[in-house]
């Protein structure tokens, strides 16, 4: 696993830091390794120094000195099993958050498909693996031919035999590789689709249960963990075959080097102990063959996480930190820009320029899919541009890392989630040692103070993963709140009243009219008139493509004008606009 191919640098170094304990490891498998002798050579005694003397002093002294090997035997491979724990949770911390940190941006980028927690469960895989009996089986590999040399000296042929066991344990492991890689692979996609669609019906069980729905997507569910089910039913039936043979192979194989020395004694050519010896020996020495096939499933699972790990942390390198720059204060400009949804190809946004300076704010309007949700995202950095240029006081978006420039943003998306955690928390962003008063004022500009208060528990109610216990206009409310947190210089709000009654638009409109006041730029799309009363510029999208930018009056009575006469313009086109506008 280590050796892999093109491993990231991240896991390069992960790796490196865990070398030692790796190094540690070695060493005692080396010395339990040659302790694990201590019942070959204690039986060789007995049988050839203690029985033909009759001594019983001898064998007293050497059942002492077996006791005293094996108890040292016992605690070498007791700590040997700790460093494993340890060195399998030590690369889990070392990796936990860059894992967390592509986990996060993979989405934004189309790489981490249906199954967004992908990267968690491999490194979860891996640390499992290492925390098992598997690296120990290979730690132990190495020494077989020790144990082979031994046999050799023990007797010519019992080498053989020994060399035709390890010949066959080779080839069951190969075997069993080549067996389980196919339906591991399988496993592991059919892992992603389970996980994917259990968590899409998740997340909208009330779809589900109001349209008749579960049903039929529990079939197809019930037919991708079947296929689930049957790749890890061959993996396990590949592993507990070659397994079963082994196992019986190397029993069958200490049968007969028991023979092969008893023949031997026959013919002079050996001693009574070496019967024993060289059998317990020979099973000694197919020991970690055995046993790494009876773990292979579990290797072969780690090596593909491994490699997957390694392949989405090269997808996704780490962010470089810009140099800092002071916060924003003055302007956004949007030059040519060009957005293509993460994985697409078609652009969604083409040749968007316009420019907006401190205390205004603007609206954006245009048929459903025109590209104002995709504009938006582009403008708060979630989509990077494909063409152009996104710039806040003349830094293009690149210039600054998501940690220096997100205090200076806010945004609202169209479908608000809050984070499990207090109310509180979520308005803070979870920011650590938040000043109480700070979420307390956004909460006042956002003029949702009042609401809650009401609450069970005020700011401190805990809420669940989504909003679970808040109504879908109460969490757009807080969530506007969490975007004014700290007084951000841009704020980006897509549709912020679809969910707002007559008293939540009054408060949206006087929060949007309090960044401007305060010299922030506030951009709003809108599906409503109502969110344009706070207003002073309006951009018209259609197809991508802005077709109208300027003052809100002047931009609206154009807009509307051709209503008036359907013969200048599309008719659908100006419908939609009209019902925007």
């Amino acid at each position: 696993m280590a050796a892999t191919t093109g491993t990231s640098p991240t896991l390069a170094s992960a790796l490196e830091r865990c070398r030692l304990a790796f190094i540690g490891v070695a060493c005692m498998s080396a010395l339990v390794n040659v302790l694990y002798l201590t019942g070959s050579f204690f039986m060789l005694e007995v049988y050839d120094r203690v029985i033909p003397s009759r001594s019983v002093p001898t064998l007293v002294g050497l059942c002492v000195l077996a006791l005293m090997l094996y108890a040292i035997q016992g605690v070498l491979e007791a700590i040997r099993t700790r460093v494993l724990v340890r060195v399998g949770m030590a690369l889990d911390e070392a990796l936990s958050a860059r894992v967390f940190d592509v986990t996060v941006r993979a989405p934004l980028k189309g790489g981490l498909g249906q199954d967004g927690l992908v990267a968690v469960r491999d490194l979860d895989q891996v640390r499992a693996f290492l925390t098992g009996g598997g690296p120990s089986a290979l730690f132990d590999l190495p020494w077989m031919p020790v144990y082979l040399a031994i046999c050799f000296l023990f007797h010519p042929l019992i080498g053989v035999a020994t060399i035709v066991g390890m010949l066959v344990l080779v080839a069951v492991t190969l075997l069993t590789d080549r067996a389980t890689r196919k339906p591991t692979v399988q496993s592991a996609v059919t892992a992603q689709q389970r996980s994917g669609l259990a968590e899409v019906s998740r997340r909208n069980a009330e779809v589900l249960a109001a349209l008749g729905m579960q049903g039929r997507l529990g079939l197809r569910w019930a037919h991708v963990n079947r296929t689930y089910g049957l790749a890890q039913q061959r993996t396990a039936d590949v592993v507990g075959g070659y397994g079963a043979l082994s196992k019986t192979f190397r029993t069958a194989l200490q049968s007969g080097v028991l023979a092969l020395g008893a023949w031997l004694v026959i013919h002079n050519e050996a001693t009574g102990g070496i019967i024993i010896a060289s059998s317990i020996l020979v099973s000694r020495a197919l020991a970690p063959a055995e046993l790494a096939i009876a773990h292979w499933k579990g290797f072969a699972a780690a090596r593909l996480s491994w490699r997957r790990l390694s392949d989405l942390f090269g997808r996704l390198p780490e962010a470089p930190r810009p140099h800092a720059l002071p916060a924003p204060s003055r302007s956004l400009t949007v030059e040519r820009l060009a957005v293509v949804p993460p994985g697409g190809r078609k652009p969604t946004v083409q040749d968007a320029t316009f420019a907006l300076s401190a205390g205004q704010g603007l609206g954006m309007i245009g048929p459903s899919a025109s590209g104002k949700s995709s504009l938006a995202r582009a403008l708060v950095g979630i989509w990077p541009p494909a063409h152009g240029q996104v710039r806040i006081d003349g830094a293009a978006l690149d210039q600054w890392s998501s940690e220096t420039l997100g205090p200076h943003l806010g945004y609202l998306p169209q479908e608000v989630e809050l984070f499990p955690g207090t109310v509180a928390e979520n308005i803070a962003r979870f920011e650590d040692g938040a000043d109480p008063a700070k979420a307390i004022a956004a909460a006042r500009a956002a003029c949702v103070h009042e609401l809650i208060l009401r609450l069970p528990e005020g700011y401190d109610t805990r809420i669940g993963e989504n909003g679970t216990g808040l109504s879908a206009g109460q969490r757009q409310r807080i969530g506007l709140a969490r975007a004014l947190y700290g007084d951000p210089f841009l704020v980006i709000l897509d549709e912020p009243n679809s969910n707002l009654d007559a008293e939540g638009e009054a408060a949206l409109t006087e929060a949007i009219l309090g960044v401007r006041r305060r010299g922030g730029i506030c951009v709003v799309i809108a599906h409503r008139p109502s969110a344009l009363a706070a207003l002073d510029l309006v951009l018209v999208l259609s197809d991508g493509r802005v077709q109208a930018f300027g003052p809100k009056e002047e931009v609206l009575r154009h807009v509307l004008r051709p209503s008036q006469a359907p013969t200048s313009a599309p008719a659908p086109a100006v419908a939609t606009l009209r019902e925007s506008a």
